[in-house]
């Protein structure tokens, strides 16, 4: 124990270094292999080597911390499994910008030293998150940390890789697949993210053709939004059953600009209501013309390059980029009189989720794995409840997806990342694929090799990580404690991308799914709902946050806000008001410490122990407060439980029970046995309420943890290895509970009444009347009154049944009582009449203006809003104000 007096003022940033290295150094993180124990693992969503600190991975970290908290103090062998991942193109693109600064490209330095460089850069700057999330507080298991390209991991890759070729799910192929031409590489659908554009619907006449000349007056007009793909189209299509163009189904259109034929082929694909009801096909460059293509047996014209400058194939447009070829395009084809119209169009348009460039569909000859016969167990797992999403109405949207799952694009083509372990024999033309480097072919022992160059999807080894953190393919001793996972907490926009994925694979490699529980968490946005990014100014950095206010207030904020399937509005002022309840919690702890100095454990024997009805309430209260904390952790329900703890500590604990035991602690006459008691008790809530706290304020818990005189586990060194709290039922007490409720009544309605008059908190009042037909309130008063008269600051109170109202007076009535305040040598009645008029007529007009300014069109059109923000705030607040002082003046009129 600490036995230095807490400051007067809680500093964050040294109680959170200081405590941090302890528990680091102590090795408290770390997870046993205690077969005694029950088991609970949290393997975390690996954050990019190229990450910092956001507030995603503030909001996620925080709740798995929580939660590995709470289960470490409930007697849980604990494993946080830390790692990170690669992150592919994202780490490409960085060492990629490095080189432009220097005035080199990759290509310059050739495969193998790029890679070396970018482990240079990792070896440099690629464990910046690892020391921000060390600040955030995260107690991850750091000794057993992984990353998606260490050797086991690798080995774990090329194992699956391998297996899943040999039983023929994976396979190579021409298909259409997502292309990002500033990455240079392909993506998969989900790595595609689509933005509402503003755009334009062309509309273009395709001439029939006449013996291979255009018709002058007979043509379909067909609606596109990206007329520069129109050089690779292979048909125009309708609706079989679309009576506007049954006679040109089987004839053939001449392909404007450059002079090819093209069939009017019918197919049920086509929505007659959109555009002009004919769709032109490019199969080469759109995913649904790829299939409708591969139906009617079409040529897959490409007209890009990987660059998407326009190829051979696009004749005169050949070199333009896609941009300049649409120009170009379209001011040739107004000039040949072939464009019909131009009409403005809104509509999505898919980019690359890294770099952000504008993805085009092209024909590729790429890597799959087939995932329809992979995913059936995967579905069946979440039917079952072998897998629980929390919340559940997820569970529509993961089946809806994975009942229409496509075969997934693997492969990637970038030089950093897990390397496909296939080679292609230039001898007999087969492809070999091996866990280990090889150098002849495992079909003719050929030994002129082509090692294949493309690189895994990141998410590919990401699929892996519950098993392979673990040690697979080696049966592990973590494997068996920790396999499966006990709960994965991590956001809803990743449920395809990566826990699907790990669903999947675990089922297939480990008979098992990964994990128990899914947690998805919301996003988190500003304080008018707004979506966080640079370009509005709205980013809430964690760090930031962290350094201005604390990290417990930082971390106690975000738990408040979280609330299942509900996005997370975060506002800094909700932060500076937390900031407030970790200081109220230093206050009550600097007030508690300092009425224990003399407090020795076990002076007095528990049996002998007296407790007051404030020590019984509190108690009582607790008893409560523990088991609603604890069934709302195990439910996931956080905002919950840190709306209880916040009540529980500041309006019970500081703002009732503090105040109520003041009477014996200052009391110089209170026995010594009665003082131990309420001694007893203080501690008794005080320690226990710092357990409750501690999984989501793990620093100033401790702090004042360490300082306290006594605690229910001397062999802890640190709360955060102490026994979680349990709610024990002979501490319960009902009727304790129903008395302090009527003397809280009480106590309220004449403070409510003090401040309706004006009269100020610290003077004390002469006499109040008490009038009361209920019996319990009657017995109550009989031995409780003390408690009315300290905290309500009363000098005589008078109470009965029969109890005449005198003559000048104010009153309250509260549900048990009538209670009479004489006014006699308060106040002088007609000048307080007076001044409250006054300040009500005041008040009246502001509102009055405020109301006109928010009714004016003009001043909402033209003020800024956070002018008009404030007059808004400000209209309830006068309506508050204004009501307050009608009840003063009822009181006295």
């Amino acid at each position: 124990m600490d036995n230095q007096p807490l400051s007067k003022v809680y500093d964050p940033r040294g109680t959170e270094r200081r405590w941090y290295e302890f528990w680091q150094e102590q090795g408290f993180f770390k997870a046993g292999l205690d077969a005694a124990k029950p088991s609970f693992c949290i393997v975390i969503p690996p954050p990019n080597i190229t990450g910092s600190l956001h507030i995603g991975h503030a909001l996620n970290n925080t709740l798995q911390d929580i939660v590995i908290r709470y289960k470490r103090m409930c007697g849980y062998n604990t494993l946080w499994m830390f790692g990170t991942d690669h992150a592919g193109i994202a780490t490409q693109n960085v060492v990629e910008r490095q080189l432009a600064r220097e005035g080199l490209e990759r290509r310059q330095l050739g495969r193998e030293e790029f890679v070396r460089r970018i482990w240079q850069w990792r070896a440099r700057s690629g464990d910046t998150i690892t020391r921000q999330l060390k600040l955030l507080g995260a107690s991850c298991d750091w000794e057993r940390e992984r990353f998606t390209m260490d050797e086991g991991l690798s080995r774990a890759v090329r194992k699956v890789f391998t297996q899943l070729y040999q039983e023929g799910l994976i396979y190579r192929s021409d298909y259409i697949i997502n292309w990002c031409p500033r990455c240079q590489t392909a993506l998969s659908d989900l790595e595609v993210e689509h933005e509402d554009s503003n755009g334009f619907l062309y509309y273009i006449r395709y001439p029939l053709s006449l013996n291979g000349r255009e018709s002058d007056s007979d043509y379909l007009t067909v609606a596109t939004t990206r007329p520069e793909t129109m050089l690779g189209d292979s048909a125009v299509a309708v609706h079989p059953q679309d009576k506007r163009y049954e006679k040109w189904i089987g004839r053939k259109l001449i392909l404007p600009l450059c002079g090819r034929e093209i069939p009017v082929i019918a197919d049920s694909y086509v929505d007659p209501a959109f555009g002009t009801g004919s769709l032109k096909v490019t199969p080469a460059h759109d995913p649904n013309d790829f299939e409708l293509g591969l139906r009617h047996q079409l040529p897959q014209i490409k007209v890009m390059n990987p660059d998407a400058t326009m190829n051979q194939a696009a004749g005169e447009y050949q070199g333009l980029s896609r941009e300049q070829c649409r120009r170009k395009l379209l001011a040739d084809l107004e000039k040949g009189g072939y464009l019909e119209k131009t009409e403005p169009l809104k509509h999505a348009v898919g980019h690359c989720y890294r770099c952000k460039t504008v993805v085009e569909p092209t024909i590729s000859k790429q890597w799959f794995l087939k995932m329809k016969e992979l995913a059936q167990p995967a579905i069946e797992a979440v039917k079952s409840g072998r897998v629980k999403l929390i919340p559940s109405h997820w569970e529509a949207t993961y089946f809806d997806w994975m009942l229409n799952i496509r075969d997934w694009c693997i492969s990637r083509q970038i030089w950093w990342g897990h390397r496909i372990p296939a080679w292609y024999c230039r001898d007999c033309g087969q492809i070999s694929v091996s866990e280990r480097d090889i150098d002849r072919c495992l079909h003719c022992a050929g030994r002129d090799l082509q090692a294949e160059t493309d690189v895994l999807d990141t998410w590919f080894s990401s699929a892996l990580w519950p098993f392979s953190t673990m040690g697979w393919p080696e049966q592990t001793r973590e494997l068996k404690f920790f396999y499966p996972t006990s709960l994965l907490v991590t956001s809803f926009d990743i449920l395809f991308f990566w826990v699907a994925r790990m669903i999947v694979m675990g089922l297939k490699f480990m008979g098992e799914v990964p994990f128990r529980k899914v947690y998805l968490h919301a996003l988190v946005r500003d304080a008018e709902g707004q979506k966080m990014s640079k370009s509005r100014g709205n980013v809430v950095d964690p760090l930031i946050m962290m350094d201005k206010y604390g990290t417990d207030a930082f971390r106690f904020t975000l738990t408040a806000l979280t609330s299942q399937g509900r996005d997370i509005c975060l506002d800094e002022k909700r932060i500076e008001g937390y900031r407030n309840f970790i200081n109220k919690i230093w206050n009550a702890a600097r007030f508690s410490l300092a009425n224990l100095q003399d407090f020795k454990p076990g002076r007095f024997p528990a049996s002998e122990l007296q407790y007051s009805l404030a020590d019984r309430w509190i108690l009582s209260r607790l008893q409560s407060l523990i088991k609603n904390v604890t069934e709302a952790l195990d439910e996931y329900r956080f905002n919950d439980a840190a709306g209880k703890l916040y009540r529980f500590f500041w309006h019970e604990f500081c703002n009732w029970y503090l105040e109520l035991i003041k009477l014996r602690l200052n009391d110089p006459q209170t026995p010594p046995r009665l003082r131990h008691s309420s001694q007893t008790c203080l501690l008794t809530v005080l320690e226990q309420s710092l357990r409750l706290l501690h999984p989501i304020i793990p620093f100033i818990s401790e702090e004042i943890w360490q300082r306290l005189p006594a605690r229910t586990s001397e062999n802890s060194p640190s709360i955060m290895l102490a026994p979680w709290p349990r709610a024990e039922s002979s501490l319960s007490d009902r009727r304790s509970e129903s008395k302090m409720l009527l003397l809280q009544e009480i106590i309220t309605a004449i403070r409510t009444l003090r401040s309706e008059l004006g009269l100020p908190p610290a003077r004390r009042l002469p006499r109040v009347l008490l009038r009361s037909k209920n019996p319990q309130l009657t017995r109550l008063l009989q031995t409780q009154k003390h408690y009315i008269r300290h905290l309500a600051r009363v000098e005589e109170l008078l109470s009965g049944e029969n109890l005449a109202k005198p003559p000048d007076c104010a009153g309250k009535i509260t549900a048990h009582a009538e209670i009479f305040l004489p006014l006699a040598g308060l106040l002088d009645r007609q000048q307080e009449i007076g001044r409250l008029q006054k300040a009500l007529d005041a008040e009246r007009a502001e509102l009055a203006k405020v109301q006109n300014r928010l009714n004016n069109p003009s001043f909402l059109e033209k003020a800024p809003k956070e002018v008009i923000d404030e007059q808004r705030e400000k209209q309830p607040r006068l309506a508050e104000k204004i009501a307050k002082i009608q009840a003063a003046l009822a009181q006295l009129q």
